[in-house]
């Protein structure tokens, strides 16, 4: 849980700034203003420019996080005359002078020689997040690895052309999560970029077990001898992997696919489905150590590999229509927290912020805005303030646009 208490009048700006500060908000401003000079000197003078200030920045955030509870596809559509027009905050700014700060919007204004990270205009604010999701919050025993449904907005989706959806352009980076799987607070974020050469590009691509093994350590790197439990999806589940993390003091549970996972070292007579009919809730297990190997039938074959549980523990999955059906415990600890990731993705992944730049870095940004705002939720859930005043997550996030735009007192108890 928090590792922090907020008092009861704490505002949605509070838990945000736990994430984003105003020191990350004013090297924004210092960013921005720097490079709209260095444009300027480049291509000429911008007579409409003038330095962006604090107050704007915040406007400028807010504008942008609006997107994300009314899931306009252009945050300009705010001043507009049409259906997602906002009357109420489009008095704050213009649309002129929000474009000119969109144009020259940076966190990182200048490439340092020895910079060679495609994220580097990015990487700092990252790693800022990141220490606000480290030093906010504690998360349980149990985590899952994942890629976070971060979609196209449904609505636009079902509106949208196929040639239209053709020339939109495909993201140039995934997005994985190491996520707290009873709460579902979002403890680390890694971005893989799919282009560029060394080691986290096109090259790593070609090798998927690989990539994903490394994307698993580098989610993981701070979470060694806290006995945390990993629940990991087909592509990342792997013997090397976990009897690695095993040394490290991280204990895993993952699915595994013959045709997705990286099956090395594991016998193949447990990879091949048995002749004989099977029925539900009959399993077989291989052990090697503390690692079991489990293959498990429910109107097919599953197979499970952890070091997590004992395999001779029995659990039971409950489905509607057929009742309990017996299974290792491993098994119902991995339904579970499956099952509670993807109400997380149900409920939250709709409040991602709509705008979609063509920068990546500036994609990249505005979903972990998004995340850094979920999460700043969930600690308001857990907080006494919640007690006070209970918002949805709709109105958390108009409640912070307010407060970023200046419009409201900032106190969530009034």
């Amino acid at each position: 849980g928090p590792t922090r208490r907020m008092p009861l009048t704490a505002s949605a700006m509070d838990f945000f700034q736990l994430f984003v500060p105003d020191n990350v908000l004013k090297n924004m401003v210092v960013q921005t203003n720097m490079y709209a000079k260095k444009y300027q000197e480049r291509f000429g003078s911008d007579d409409a420019w003038i330095d962006v200030t604090l107050t704007e920045m915040k406007a400028f955030l807010g504008y942008m996080i609006s997107t994300s509870i009314h899931h306009c596809e252009s945050v300009l559509s705010i001043w507009s005359s049409g259906f997602y027009s906002n009357k109420s905050i489009a008095l704050i700014m213009t649309q002129s002078r929000f474009e000119k700060i969109l144009k020259y919007f940076h966190i990182v204004a200048f490439r340092s020689s020895q910079t060679t990270h495609g994220l580097y205009k990015i990487q700092p604010f990252l790693d800022s997040l990141q220490n606000g999701f480290d030093s906010a919050f504690r998360p349980s025993q149990a985590q899952v690895l994942h890629e976070p449904l971060i979609d196209e907005d449904p609505v636009f989706i079902a509106t949208c052309t196929e040639r239209e959806l053709r020339k939109r352009k495909k993201r140039k980076f995934s997005l994985w999560v190491r996520q707290c799987s009873s709460t579902g607070f979002i403890c680390q974020i890694y971005v893989h970029l799919k282009e560029g050469s060394g080691a986290d590009g096109l090259d790593a691509l070609k090798n998927k077990p690989q990539l994903h093994s490394m994307v698993a350590k580098s989610l993981c790197q701070n979470a060694s001898g806290k006995n945390y439990i990993i629940f990991t999806g087909p592509s990342i589940t792997s013997l090397n992997l976990f009897e690695e993390f095993e040394k490290q003091g991280i204990y895993c549970c993952g699915l595994l696919s013959a045709r997705k996972s990286d099956c090395t070292g594991l016998p193949p007579s447990m990879l091949n489905n048995p002749e004989t009919p099977q029925s539900r809730g009959q399993y077989r297990i291989r052990m090697k150590g503390n690692m079991s190997l489990i293959c498990w039938y429910n109107k097919g074959h599953f197979r499970f590999l952890t070091n997590a549980y004992s395999p001779l523990q029995q659990g039971v999955i409950i489905k509607r229509k057929s009742g309990e059906i017996p299974c290792p415990l491993a098994v119902e600890a991995f339904a579970a927290h499956l099952s509670y990731i993807c109400k997380y993705d149900d409920k939250y992944s709709k409040y991602f912020i709509s705008h979609k730049p063509n920068k990546t870095w500036q994609q990249v940004f505005w979903f972990a805005i998004s995340i850094a705002i979920n999460n700043a939720y969930i600690l308001y859930k857990m907080s006494e303030a919640y007690h006070v005043t209970r918002y949805s997550r709709a109105q958390f996030g108009e409640r912070l646009v307010k407060e970023l735009l200046g419009l409201e007192d900032t106190s969530l108890s009034h």
